[in-house]
């Protein structure tokens, strides 16, 4: 998560389910992460503090296409998953959070997550650390 130019937090935890597919896992993270994200905008407005948009980044066109229309967009490939997951969808059409894509090449959680060398390792971490490119 940041705020502004920083890194406000960070998490890379195991998902505690299995799922079939990479969209799958991306709509169960961003449910998992939900209430970070609601907990801190109503801890800023209680300080005072506004805040602008809310944007949870996404390189899943599939998960961005269930986390907007819910079970509207599910195909017989996800059909099965949990009603709980698409919490988000009520929260997007309250526009409390918004969904966009990034590419995953601009991705900048690959950073926590994944073993990155070179350019990208750097260009990363200038990122987080709010130095200048």
């Amino acid at each position: 998560m940041s705020l502004g130019k920083g890194t406000l937090s960070n998490t890379s935890t195991k998902q505690k389910l299995n799922t079939h597919s990479s969209t799958e896992t991306e709509l169960v993270a961003a449910d998992d992460f939900m209430p970070v994200i609601l907990w801190t905008n109503y801890f800023l407005e209680a300080q005072g503090y506004g805040h602008q948009d809310t944007i949870l980044y996404q390189d899943n066109q599939s998960a961005i296409l269930l986390e907007k229309n819910g079970r509207k967009s599910s195909s017989k490939r996800t059909k099965h998953l949990n009603c709980r997951f698409y919490f988000i969808t009520g929260r997007i059409h309250d526009n409390e959070l918004s969904v966009e894509y990034c590419p995953t090449e601009e991705m900048i959680r690959d950073y926590f997550t994944k073993p990155l060398q070179g350019k990208l390792f750097y260009k990363f971490r200038k990122r987080i650390m709010n130095l200048k490119e």
